[in-house]
């Protein structure tokens, strides 16, 4: 909540004869959901560790020394009590799949510029490569409906790129190939 209302703009407007400012009327817009999220993020980045002390008690002089550290803090600053994990390494115990063997978004029809540099991301800054594979898609379809109650499909293939973080100096071959099924059916009247 404090993000976005951090992120908040004033927006005026202008009202008058032939575009004379006689009257403003001003009010705070909601910002971009995209721009809400780079705010966390710098926030995130330079947020603050803050190490409390186990077991020190609830005496009056810790009490004080906790109320000094924090006061220093601004209430604007994100803390934190511990490191955030490595995203980068599969971690079972918190359920962290990693990014080793993640498939990732290069190229490809309606991709945003973010989705596009997905892999560079993803890939890049855990230190992988991008490996690109080709795939042998099957799937449904020119299909007709038969009546009563049938509805028959031709087997359809396409080869598609796909691409996938991997350890540098562990990419396959090039020209390896898999085969991925997908349903999708066409209806064609008979």
């Amino acid at each position: 909540l404090q993000a976005v209302k951090g992120t908040m703009q004033r927006t005026c407007k202008c009202h008058g004869v032939s575009g004379s400012c006689t009257t403003q009327t001003c009010w705070l817009q909601l910002p971009e959901f995209r721009e809400v999220g780079n705010y966390l993020k710098e926030k995130y980045h330079r947020a603050l560790k803050v190490d409390l002390l186990r077991g020190a008690g609830n005496s009056a002089a810790n009490r004080g020394a906790i109320t000094e550290t924090f006061s220093s803090i601004s209430r604007k600053e994100l803390v934190h009590l511990e490191d955030s994990p490595d995203y980068c390494l599969e971690n079972r115990t918190l359920g962290l799949p990693g990014t080793e063997g993640r498939e990732c978004l290069k190229k490809g029809k309606n991709l945003s510029k973010w989705e596009k540099r997905s892999c560079k991301r993803l890939c890049g800054e855990c230190g992988l490569v991008v490996e690109e594979r080709k795939a042998e898609m099957v799937s449904s379809c020119n299909c007709k409906f038969h009546w009563c109650c049938a509805v028959k499909c031709e087997q359809c293939r396409k080869t598609v790129t796909k691409y996938f973080c991997v350890k540098k100096g562990s990419q396959r071959g090039r020209n390896e190939s898999a085969t991925i099924r997908r349903k999708s059916l066409r209806l064609k009247k008979h």
